[in-house]
Formats: C-alpha cells, sequence, structure tokens
C-alpha cells in the first residue's frame, strides 16, 4: 500500500478535530480531500507532514509507519507541502525560493568546499538547472530572478509548488492550491497539476474548488466535523445525499 491512514485521531484537549479517519491513496492518483471549513482536512496534513502527533491511529508510507515522525524526516521519505497561506521567503528570488527546497539532496559540505570547489561548483550548476526545469513546468520561467513576493498571487502559488517539488517527493500535499486564483490560472492550475502526477508524484489535494477536484481526482474523501462521511470518484460523491447536505449545496449546481 502506498499511503495508508488508519484510524487517525486528532485531539486538542476537549476538541476533537479528527475521529477515526481511514484513507487509502494508491501510487500515482490525484486524491482529494474536501468537506466545510473546519472539518479537519488541514489537521490531517498536518499530521501527514508532520507537525502534529496524532492522539492515536497510524499512518504508513511504502509499508513503513512514519506515525509521529518529525517533519524533517517525513521530507526524507518523499513528502512534500504547501500551505494554504502562502510561505514563501520574501527577500529571495523565484529561483532561490525553489533552490531552497533542494538543500537536503546536497552532498558537498564543509571539506568539500574547502578542498574540491570544483565538485561543490558542479553541484550548485545541476540544482539551478533543475530548479529552471520546474519553473519551465510552472510556467514560471521567465521571472526567475524576480524578488518571489512582488509576483502577482497567482504566480506565488506555483513557486510555491515549484519549491515543494524541488525536494523530489512522491507524493504531494497541496493546501487549497486554486485559492485567490481566477478563472484562466485556476485551468492552467489544473494542467500542471496533471502533468505533475504523469511525472510520477502522487498527489493529496485539499481544495474548495469543486469543478477543479470533480474534474482531476481519481478518488475523493469527504470530512465533516472531523469524520469521513463519504468516500469515492467524483461522479459517486456528487450524487451523495450525505455529502450534499453537509457541504456541496443543490445537487444541480455539481
Amino acid at each position: 500500500m502506498f499511503l495508508e491512514i488508519d484510524q487517525l485521531t486528532m485531539q486538542f484537549g476537549g476538541l476533537v478535530a479528527v475521529k477515526n479517519v481511514s484513507i487509502t491513496i494508491e501510487e500515482g492518483e490525484i486524491h482529494g480531500l474536501i468537506g466545510p471549513n473546519g472539518s479537519g482536512k488541514t489537521t490531517v496534513f498536518n499530521v501527514l507532514s508532520g507537525y502534529y502527533k496524532p492522539t492515536s491511529g497510524q499512518v504508513s508510507f511504502e509499508g513503513k509507519k512514519i506515525t509521529g515522525l518529525p517533519a524533517h524526516q517525513i521530507t526524507a521519505a518523499g513528502f512534500a507541502r504547501t500551505f494554504q497561506n502562502l510561505r514563501l521567503f520574501s527577500s529571495m528570488t523565484v529561483l532561490d525560493n525553489v533552490l531552497v527546497g533542494m538543500g537536503h539532496h546536497a552532498k558537498t559540505g564543509l571539506w568539500e568546499a574547502i578542498f574540491n570547489p570544483v565538485a561543490v561548483q558542479r553541484e550548485e550548476k545541476e540544482f539551478v538547472a533543475k530548479a529552471m526545469n520546474l519553473l519551465e513546468l510552472l510556467g514560471i520561467t521567465g521571472f526567475a530572478n524576480e524578488r518571489a513576493t512582488s509576483l502577482p498571487y497567482g504566480h506565488q502559488r506555483r513557486v510555491e509548488i515549484a519549491r515543494a517539488l524541488a525536494t523530489n517527493p512522491k507524493i504531494i500535499l497541496l493546501d487549497e492550491p486554486a485559492a485567490g486564483l481566477n478563472e484562466v490560472e485556476t485551468e492552467n492550475l489544473r494542467k500542471t497539476l496533471m502533468q505533475i502526477r504523469d511525472s510520477g508524484v502522487t498527489i493529496f489535494l485539499v481544495e474548495h474548488d469543486m469543478k477543479l477536484v470533480m474534474g482531476i481526482c481519481d478518488m475523493i474523501t469527504v470530512l465533516d466535523y472531523g469524520k469521513k462521511i463519504a468516500e469515492g470518484t467524483g461522479t459517486i460523491i456528487s450524487k451523495d445525499p450525505v455529502v450534499i447536505e453537509a457541504y456541496l449545496g443543490q445537487e444541480e449546481n455539481l
């Protein structure tokens, strides 16, 4: 099994944010996680990425338990993450923001810098080339030397995704990547996400844009008040009366 979340519970004092949630994600799919605000979606992401240690339950990745591991170990295992609120380095260029994501892949260190500077320079060139390829994938190559936070909001979202991909992940957790995007930007995002999936990266997606979710997700899990209330393809989810009542609204709007 690629990623298995088994009976996950996350409690903060008397507040149970997530209760007994189980989700299985297959390698190579785009899996959506939807639900009303406060339903526990971001909490699930925070557990998966090592920011929270769950109250109970297990998370297994490629057959190994990763429950409670610190964030850097989970990143090293093959996870990448973007956030609902942008977290770019404001004083750095677009290219440098992406290069930051490659830091833990560096093979050269202090001694190499002193005694073998040619190896360091070679590695730096390799990293820059890879970063530029990622910017090309995200359609923002022309902004490589611009300050990241000077870009339009939609482009900043793309920088964050490029930086996450720079860690060379097996799975990327995207927390509302379409938030704040207009219709054209969202369509471009859809195409980009398909390209990312086709490149071999599994996608776990939290998103409120139902047109985007229904259009690209192979499977969708629905949360409400911290509990899983439904799971299935977009066709199944869009016709589930429990989901419609809890979140999606009238069926004719789906």
